[in-house]
């Protein structure tokens, strides 16, 4: 099953990053005259209400809700990991501050303070990014302040302190690299939520905008067709479905090999 997800993953990826080469139209090309044109060797899945080809809108869509989810990610996971590991690792007042503010934040009601902040930002890429970031990194922090206060205690550390090691080369040389792992897993965990998240708030009209090339605004466009064109749904939904799936797969894959490793670890 995980080299399924693998395959499953690593195939959207590329038709996602290769899409300007694959892809046999223009995303955004209007033609009224083939307005739901049906499934056919010039459009295999068929045209929009705009007439535009949906398999090239589904390629570049992909690339769009891909792309922005790892760099919402990626964002998130490093102002996480700063705050955490400098919270866990210094101690003391500055983790008992860095925990205040994280505390308030995640006291927040999650999902209303996001929807609330992406509409006072107004839609965009840029205020679905703001959004939620600011809502998810306080999360991150915690998770990564707990890894570091059991790092700060292994005998390697101890070890490197005996033998002379500054803070900055104990952080850097032993602290991060035993950090990677756990961040990994913790990535991929939760990745496909954040796609989901993505899309959802593309789809209520606060996230990304027509006429972009997005899973979730092309599910928000094809509402009203969904009975005379269901297809124009379900294929971005599939889309969605099919890439959460496999990365929570992977994501469960790579938990288990870590807590095994963890396992054999402590034994030893």
């Amino acid at each position: 099953m995980t080299r399924f997800a693998w395959t499953l993953l690593i195939a959207i990826i590329a038709c996602s990053i290769f899409a300007p080469w694959i892809a046999p139209y223009d995303p955004d090309l209007i033609d009224f005259s083939k307005r739901f044109a049906p499934m056919s060797m010039a459009h295999p899945l068929g045209t929009d209400n705009l007439g535009r080809d949906y398999l090239s809108r589904l390629l570049f869509g992909g690339r769009t809700t891909l792309g922005l989810a790892v760099v919402i990610m990626s964002a998130t996971m490093a102002i996480g990991f700063i705050v955490g590991a400098i919270s866990g690792y210094l101690g003391g007042v500055v983790d008992i501050l860095i925990q205040s503010v994280v505390a308030m934040f995640q006291g927040l009601p999650g999902l209303a303070f996001m929807l609330t902040l992406a509409g006072v930002l107004g839609p965009g890429a840029t205020s679905l990014f703001i959004a939620l970031v600011v809502t998810a990194w306080a999360d991150f922090s915690r998770i990564v302040r707990a890894e570091t206060l059991r790092l700060r205690e292994a005998q390697f550390i101890e070890a490197a302190r005996v033998l002379g090691a500054g803070q900055h080369r104990i952080i850097v040389q032993h602290l991060m690299p035993n950090l990677v792992t756990p961040l990994i897993v913790l990535f991929t965990s939760r990745i496909g939520r954040m796609i989901l998240t993505i899309a959802s708030l593309s789809f209520l009209g606060l996230g990304l905008q027509p006429p972009t090339a997005d899973w979730g605004v092309m599910i928000s466009d094809s509402r009203a067709f969904f009975r005379s064109a269901p297809h124009l749904m379900v294929m971005p939904g599939l889309c969605i479905f099919a890439v959460s799936l496999a990365i929570n797969i992977i994501g469960d894959d790579l938990r288990d090999r870590m807590d095994r490793r963890t396992d054999r670890w402590m034994v030893s």
